[in-house]
């Protein structure tokens, strides 16, 4: 065999190799964006009316679970009503952490400049929605209103007095000792924040106002965006790792309603709702 035929071989080889690799490696990401378009999205409504909106949800690995202010919801992931239970005004947003569902509870005054609030968490059973215990958060000076977790600690956001210009964050550890105050440069949002999840490794905060904001932290509490968007009735991780966000509206004599909707989530550029 001459030399030129042996190239020529060669260089076919060489190809034919080229082509087989580029298409196996090309495979696994045209599996993935397969599996993103099917992977489930949810869209659902919580059934019934409630006296008072929502103040938050929050899920696990088979249930959802919504606080309207004075009632708790427990569903499954298509919405079904699993149990609801009578709680204390002013439970607010809530977070999910090892079989257990933590309130963030107001039984005093909202965004009051001297601290007349008296913020607890509560704590029920996720299996049968049974009150297991109660902690006292007095460092929430404004009112608790809304919950977290990250990395074996428990973080509480809340209430705000007008012309503040920025939010505080307390966090706890597991037993609810106090850890540190940690402050977010956000400017001033209505009331304070509302609800809080982690996302993805990110910090999400729902506010009130008009128009209604989102903040966006990293874990040290530094502020990466500010969004005219609404998540201030519910904000959560999915257990697919999508972003979560609610929605309801109160109508006279009827009551209120609550919906929860997955959603793309960017820190820099805030999240889109998917329908």
């Amino acid at each position: 065999m001459n030399t030129t035929i042996r190239t020529s071989m060669f260089f076919c080889l060489a190809i034919i190799l080229t082509t087989r690799l580029i298409h196996a490696e090309d495979q696994p990401a045209q599996n993935q964006k397969k599996d993103d378009t099917i992977q489930s999205r949810i869209n659902l409504s919580c059934p019934g009316n409630y006296k008072h909106h929502l103040q938050g949800v929050c899920v696990s690995a088979d249930s959802i679970f919504w606080s309207f202010t004075t009632t708790l919801v427990k569903t499954d992931h298509s919405g079904k009503l699993l149990a609801k239970v009578p709680v204390a005004n002013h439970h607010g947003d809530l977070c999910h952490h090892n079989g257990k569902i933590f309130v963030a509870v107001n039984l005093g005054k909202f965004n009051d400049p001297n601290g007349n609030a008296d913020s607890w968490v509560y704590v029920y059973n996720a299996s049968n929605m049974k009150e297991i215990a109660r902690h006292a958060v007095s460092e929430v000076f404004h009112g608790a209103g809304g919950i977290g977790f990250h990395k074996g600690n428990f973080f509480v956001v809340g209430g705000l007095p007008d012309n503040v210009p920025e939010n505080y964050v307390y966090e706890y550890d597991a037993d609810f000792e106090f850890v540190k105050k940690h402050t977010i440069h956000s400017g001033h949002t209505h009331l304070g924040i509302q609800t809080a999840a982690l996302v993805n490794g990110h910090w999400w905060f729902g506010c009130y106002g008009e128009p209604k904001i989102t903040l966006v932290t990293n874990t040290e509490f530094k502020l990466l965006g500010r969004f005219e968007q609404d998540c201030s009735l519910g904000v959560a991780q999915n257990n697919d790792h999508r972003m979560l966000v609610a929605s309801g509206t109160c109508r006279p004599e009827i009551g209120c309603s609550g919906k929860l909707q997955s959603a793309i989530a960017s820190p820099t550029q805030g999240f889109s709702l998917q329908k």
